[in-house]
């Protein structure tokens, strides 16, 4: 046998609706190739938790009871990874879970992978499922597909009930872009058509046959392109550039552009072990140096300096979301494209998509596993190309910026033309002569705490103080500013994250002209607060809490709200039916159940410096 590790790899991914026989076929590769696997396929094997292993002896029914057994216990939430070699080829499986709830993690199995097995039970036919797990496939850009028609020994291998399966599904496959469609008609029970021949009249490759022999698209022969993952400085005398070949080949001399600075230089030297190469392409890991000593970091994507890719700040995207909090446009996001990490936000949710139907759907939030096409803007310009044309520059994730959790992952489709239209313009007064004119540092008070806390009441008297000393400020209060700026939002958790995007950026305007703006909001999500004192400068962002228990916040209720709220009439209000979430690191901690207004307005201007 040829050792493994000199074959080539394939991912190729499973799906399918319940019960459609998933892990039965996984089972019957397994067994049925009784794989002797390489000692870095063994680790992963082992590093996946899952049972059995690939040698003599290992009886075919145990494998799949213990593939189910598996799903008895819950492991379903997972992508369960399997790995199994021929003398052909080495293999990576990712059997994802048919259930709906479950989409995040065909997403997750799928963004790897090569290929697709998409199963099909014969007695059923084409499912609601396999319409949603195929579009799925079509929009993660799998393009090599398999339609493998299981459990045909059950409806006595006919040929007229498996065309008619075929039909309906190529006529759903061809609305979606799914073009290179291989049927298989097969028994993962019996093996026949998986990797012994189907009984007549079928002719075709068994599945094995296909998996083998299947060419993967490669991006050889399209522009150069390496994302920079690692820079590589062991002494003064060395500068290399570690990562991936995306796209295209490199060689000494190639003419290069560094995105998104546009600096340019040539390839110096391809560095490998043990001996420098004379090309790279895509696919190959490298190091690469270049003849000029110009600034590169980590993120930034080296290209053909003749064909660039594209760099921009603001795109149109698909993003399927992959948690319980739903999505809200206006709330800040990182957004991990490659090594690159930026500031991201949903500015706009043009349509949620009905997979089942295909239908364009108008929708103000995503929840669990929705997907929809959006518009995101970051706060700096990246390197990318269309997911279409490169998985790798063009496919992302965004995290929770508190929790670090994954929450969602996206194909970027195009830049927004706004994004080539608008320009940072210089301006040759800045902040700092901004301040100075006015003899003082511009700077941000935000106090935030439940409604009938005390906050207008202290912003207010803040203002005051300072007013007095000849300071120059601002006070923007929540009421206030939505009679105007605002006034078009309601108290949805999406019009409440717009409400306090804008206040921050109103905010972060006023504090560059140098003023000293004090800011009285619920704000009621941490998110939010976040993005706003990311808006301002070190330093200029004062975050006061104002904490007072419900119990006083309601007493003290002039305006009747939280009575209205306890009623029904007045929904998503704080504190009753939405959610406060008090600040962790405030540089300001009020107790209004001990201290009074007066005594908390002082201590905010001692904190600016400002008291006599």
């Amino acid at each position: 046998m040829a050792a493994v590790t000199e074959k080539s790899l394939l991912r190729f991914i499973t799906c399918g609706s319940v019960d459609d026989g998933k892990s039965t076929l996984i089972g019957r590769l397994l067994y049925d190739t009784r794989t002797i696997l390489d000692d870095q396929m063994i680790a992963l094997e082992a590093d996946s938790r899952r049972v059995g292993t690939q040698g003599e002896g290992i009886d075919f029914a145990l494998l799949v009871d213990g593939l189910a057994a598996e799903r008895e216990q819950g492991i379903t939430i997972d992508v369960a990874y399997r790995f199994f070699a021929t003398e052909q080829r080495k293999f990576i499986v990712a059997d994802t879970p048919g259930h709906e709830q479950y989409t995040r993690n065909m997403v997750t199995g799928a963004s790897t992978a090569d290929a697709a097995v998409i199963l099909i039970d014969a007695r059923k036919g084409v499912l609601v499922q396999t319409r949603r797990h195929s579009y799925l496939v079509a929009l993660l850009g799998i393009r090599k597909v398999v339609l493998a028609v299981n459990k045909m020994d059950l409806v006595g291998w006919d040929a007229d009930l498996f065309a008619e399966i075929v039909a309906d599904y190529r006529a759903f496959a061809d609305s979606i872009g799914l073009d290179d469609v291989t049927p298989i008609a097969l028994s993962g029970l019996t093996g026949q058509g998986v990797v012994a021949p189907a009984p007549a009249p079928f002719t075709g490759p068994t599945l094995l046959q296909w998996l083998e022999a299947v060419e993967v698209d490669a991006d050889a022969d399209g522009p150069f392109r390496m994302p920079v993952q690692w820079v590589n400085r062991p002494n003064p005398d060395f500068r290399g550039f570690a990562g991936l070949v995306a796209a295209g080949t490199a060689r000494p001399g190639d003419r290069v552009r560094v995105l998104p600075s546009g600096r340019e230089s040539r390839i110096d030297r391809i560095v490998a072990m043990p001996d420098d190469l004379t090309e790279a392409a895509a696919g190959r890991s490298v190091t690469l140096t270049l003849t000029d000593e110009i600034d590169i970091s980590r993120g930034d994507v080296i290209v053909a300096a003749d064909a660039p890719a594209e760099v921009a700040d603001q795109f149109e995207a698909t993003i399927v979301w992959m948690d319980e909090e739903t999505l809200s446009p206006g709330r800040s996001y990182l957004l991990k494209i490659g090594a690159r990490t930026a500031t991201a936000q949903v500015t706009a949710i043009r349509h949620q998509v009905n997979v089942n139907t295909l239908e364009k759907l108008a929708a103000r939030r995503l929840e669990l596993n929705d997907i929809a096409v959006c518009n995101i803007s970051l706060d700096r310009q990246i390197a990318f190309e269309p997911y279409a044309v490169n998985r790798d520059l063009g496919g992302f994730i965004l995290i929770d910026r508190i929790t670090n959790r994954t929450v969602g992952a996206g194909m970027i489709h195009f830049a927004l033309r706004r994004a080539e239209n608008i320009h940072w313009q210089a301006i040759d007064v800045d902040r700092a002569a901004r301040a100075a004119m006015k003899g003082q540092k511009g700077a941000v008070v935000w106090l935030t705490g439940l409604s009938g806390a005390g906050k207008s009441t202290i912003a207010n008297l803040v203002d005051k103080r300072l007013h007095a000393l000849g300071r120059h400020t601002y006070l923007l209060d929540g009421d206030n500013v939505r009679h105007g700026l605002n006034r078009d939002l309601g108290f949805t958790e999406e019009d409440r994250v717009e409400n306090i995007r804008r206040v921050a950026e109103v905010a972060r305007l006023m504090a560059d002209a140098g003023l000293i703006v004090i800011t009285a909001f619920i704000s009621p999500f941490r998110a939010e607060r976040r993005m706003a004192r990311e808006m301002m400068a070190d330093g200029e962002f004062v975050e006061v809490f104002v904490d007072a228990p419900l119990a006083l916040a309601e007493a003290r209720d002039v305006k009747g709200l939280y009575a209205k709220a306890r009623a029904g009439a007045l929904k998503n209000f704080t504190g009753v039916d939405s959610p406060y979430e008090a600040p962790e690191l405030a540089e300001i901690h009020i107790d209004a159940t001990s201290v009074s207004a007066v005594e908390a307005a002082e201590t905010i201007v001692r904190r600016l410096g400002l008291a006599d």
